[in-house]
């Protein structure tokens, strides 16, 4: 194989492969990228983990066609040091792998595979039903959601986030059986059935992915997203990637019977100051627990710490209340990640005892989106 391709075009493939290939596996080719011409001018990446999968195409002069697969993250730190311009990348039969910078000395060699022995990724099914969202869209749900997803690898129904899509709205729901955040947006114009469970790698893959095309892109206007269902398998194209995932299969906690649909106090509170003091008196909260006890009475909301081991916090903001006090204690951090997910200025905290969830919600409705994150009363 012989090919010429663009550095930074060959760079920005790379940076998703070398992030999904698996350096730890007992299977060595697992921590490869692979390299094979596609067509007569195209350079094809692919990388796997056997649950995750990323491919992409860059524009490439072919003076030989042919496959290698080559040490992901060693070709990715080589890349990167070399200059702006064309990379020639060159393969023996023995599948040692050449690249150098064109019109410079620089170059590096590789100890490399055939391409043959890379495994194959998954395709979808020219069947599968093909649906567009807007990858704004998305960054949105994973954004308001993904924090609560648990990271017991052990708990596959809690190491994902439950995807839906239902006429034309979609939603995304996240728990760690301490906390759920559930956000639904509207997508005008557009009507679809799905239910995906996406594993927490999966999500964060999406994540970055999205990102990077947000930063990547302009701002004249939006990217489609196409997402594809078939057989175990969720297949995501966008931006010249096609990003696989083995779907979860097992079943989601019934969020619904979380989500409280009446709470006996509600506290209107601007989301900054509160924001603020709950950072400031988590400081002197206990490293094991986090905790913070919330008071709430006429006019204001006391947040108090108490740690044996670091004394003493406290601070108080004024809120929107009129009734009886209530107490109730809850992790600080799970707390700030469900304000931080919001970026309306006042928030609504529903409260019932101290026993009940807390019920968080932006201070304004909304017929085009609804968001809702529960939080689980903690003793302190």
């Amino acid at each position: 194989m012989h090919v010429v391709v663009n550095r930074k075009e060959l760079l920005r493939i790379l940076a998703r492969c070398q992030g999904v290939a698996d350096k730890k596996s007992t299977m060595p080719v697992l921590g490869n990228v692979l390299l094979e011409v596609d067509g007569t001018d195209k350079l094809r990446l692919a990388a796997t983990d056997l649950y995750l999968a990323v491919s992409g195409r860059v524009t490439a002069d072919v003076d030989k066609g042919g496959s290698v697969a080559v040490g992901a993250r060693d070709l990715f730190d080589r890349v990167k040091m070399m200059p702006e311009g064309q990379i020639s990348i060159e393969t023996t039969d023995s599948s040692s792998t050449t690249i150098r910078a064109v019109g410079s000395a620089r170059r590096y060699t590789l100890h490399g595979m055939p391409g043959e022995e890379f495994p194959s990724l998954p395709q979808p099914e020219e069947s599968a039903t093909k649906l567009e969202l807007d990858a704004d869209t998305l960054m949105t749900l994973i954004g308001a959601t993904h924090f609560a997803i648990s990271t017991d690898e052990t708990r596959l129904h809690l190491n994902s986030a439950l995807f839906e899509w239902e006429g034309d709205r979609v939603r995304m729901v996240t728990t760690d059986g301490h906390r759920l955040s559930k956000m639904e947006l509207e997508v005008p114009g557009k009507q679809a059935t799905a239910t995906m469970l996406i594993p927490l790698k999966g999500i964060q893959e999406l994540k970055r992915l999205c990102d990077e095309t947000k930063s990547d892109g302009d701002d004249s206007g939006s990217t489609a997203i196409e997402m594809i269902q078939s057989g175990p398998n969720a297949f995501f194209r966008l931006a010249g990637f096609q990003f696989s995932v083995k779907l979860v299969d097992a079943q989601f906690p019934p969020y619904q019977q979380v989500i409280p649909e009446t709470t006996e106090h509600a506290i209107r509170i601007p989301r900054e100051a509160f924001s603020e003091a709950l950072k400031a008196v988590s400081v002197a909260a206990s490293d094991r627990t986090g905790g913070v006890k919330l008071t709430v009475s006429t006019g204001k909301i006391r947040v108090a710490s108490e740690s044996p081991e670091s004394g003493e916090g406290f601070d108080e903001v004024d809120v929107d209340y009129d009734g009886s006090e209530i107490t109730v204690g809850v992790n600080a951090r799970y707390f700030l990640d469900v304000l931080g997910a919001i970026d309306e200025e006042d928030v609504i905290v529903g409260l019932s005892g101290e026993l009940d969830p807390a019920l968080i919600q932006p201070g304004k409705d909304s017929t085009k989106s609804s968001f809702f994150g529960v939080i689980m009363p903690m003793r302190i």
